[in-house]
């Protein structure tokens, strides 16, 4: 922290005039891309920041686009009147800080679940208002380094990682195969956030306050920013609400449309929905992979990696109208049984059960700030081992994936719905048991316990 905070102070010279840096803090979060929050006192500009960096070039080589036209494009919304941060320098390579950019910070709340416990009257209004803004944002202004989606293509991608991954997922194969089954026409395209959902923006006593995280825009569908943050994760449990878990999607569109957003299309926004499910259940699995391959190495990583389990069940959950009605009433098949409970020396479970403990009783209550964070997942990660041991449940049919995908069969086969669902509750009641939506399938679904 040391180095970072004379590169730091340098800079804000460099960009402010003369001044002082003060109380640096890593925010919680971000095992990648990192965010730096600050306060400035100098000749001019003195006031509160945020340094938004990749310590390295490494971090942004797989990226479409760099930081420096992420801040161009966060500039462009600025200044069109996007409540996007005001961005007041872009690192450059003799900074020593990696790729990045300074923005003012804003004072509001980012915290789902501190949002979502009392939302602002007017903030569904304000967030399809905003969206609508985004998407008005003229051509001219999008850096020429943003990407156009092309959905065909990218579904083409998300269907060749699921094979180099193992392809052996079969509520994955089954969206894919769907997704290609409905792909919707090329819509006239429009700037698209990519990332536009709760834990993304900030909030205060008035409403909306600002839209953060821009590394994610390309040019396209507008539904698909529509549908982003209506998935069922990004409702962080508030599954009543199944438009940014602040209210209902008529609403949200009804306010999106009024602002000057192009009609909604509700088929179109179901592809997305679907879509967007899926992106992220293979956005998990390529967090694993990051892990594996040594590209990234935080416990983080692989946490978020069997996160997929999440994403399989809410992909069922979407898909199961697909099937005819008898095979949506058709019965659970039982769960596997659980391992006896042990009697001799101490189990790997155990070991693992000890290890958390720790963790929990030693390590966790003097950690601070994003070592805090960091502990917190290490204690997820070993949490999912010891219902792993227990339970000894995988997820992978490669027989199954690859008759789904090839559209061999489909949901219309006698008992397949029923044995999805049972997989999907039992890989998510191991990885993510205290997921919203998996209380709400069992329910759904017959399961009379676990």
């Amino acid at each position: 922290m040391t180095d970072l905070s004379a590169a730091l102070a340098a800079f804000m010279a460099r960009i402010s005039g003369p001044g002082e840096l003060a109380g640096l803090m890593r925010l919680s979060g971000g095992a990648n891309m990192e965010s730096w929050a600050f306060d400035w006192a100098g000749s001019k500009d003195s006031g509160a920041y945020v340094l938004r960096r990749a310590p390295s070039a490494d971090y942004m080589a797989d990226r479409p686009f760099g930081h420096a036209d992420e801040a161009a494009l966060v500039m462009a919304a600025h200044g069109a009147g996007v409540m996007a941060p005001e961005v007041v320098g872009v690192l450059g390579a003799s900074d020593g800080m990696g790729t990045g950019y300074v923005m003012r910070r804003i004072v509001a709340e980012v915290s789902p679940a501190k949002i979502l416990a009392a939302p602002p009257p007017t903030l569904l209004a304000d967030l399809g208002r905003e969206l609508a803004r985004i998407h008005a944002l003229p051509r001219a202004a999008i850096p020429a380094a943003i990407p156009l989606m092309d959905t065909a293509t990218a579904l083409a991608e998300l269907k060749a990682r699921f094979l180099s991954y193992g392809g052996d997922r079969p509520a994955i194969a089954l969206a894919i195969r769907w997704c290609e089954d409905h792909l919707p026409v090329p819509a006239e395209p429009v700037l698209v956030h990519g990332d536009y959902r709760m834990g993304n923006i900030m909030v205060d006593a008035n409403g909306l306050a600002a839209v953060l995280d821009w590394e994610l825009a390309h040019r396209g569908d507008g539904h698909e920013d529509l549908a982003f943050g209506c998935m069922t994760v990004w409702r962080f449990g508030a599954l009543d609400r199944p438009a940014f878990g602040v209210g209902s999607v008529e609403d949200y569109f009804a306010a999106y449309e009024a602002a000057g957003g192009g009609k909604v299309d509700p088929a179109r926004f179901r592809f997305w929905l679907v879509y967007r499910t899926l992106w992220w259940a293979l956005g998990c699995l390529q967090m694993g992979q990051a892990w594996r391959s040594g590209a990234d190495t935080t416990v983080e990583r692989v946490v978020v990696g069997r996160r997929t389990a999440e994403q399989e069940l809410d992909l069922i959950l979407l898909l199961e109208a697909e099937a005819p009605d008898a095979e949506r009433g058709r019965a659970l098949p039982p769960s596997r049984p659980s391992r006896p409970d042990p009697t001799g020396e101490p189990t790997n479970r155990e070991m693992v059960q000890a290890v958390r403990d720790w963790l929990e009783g030693d390590i966790k209550p003097t950690a601070e700030g994003h070592g805090k964070f960091q502990v917190v997942v290490a204690m997820n990660a070993l949490g999912i081992v010891m219902r792993d041991l227990d339970a000894a449940v995988r997820a992978e049919d490669g027989a199954l994936a690859e008759a789904l995908l090839s559209g061999a069969t489909t949901l219309a086969e006698p008992g397949l719905l029923a044995k999805l669902r049972r997989a999907v509750l039992d890989k998510c009641a191991v990885d993510s048991p205290k997921y919203a939506a998996l209380a709400r399938a069992r329910n759904l679904w017959g399961e009379q316990k676990n």
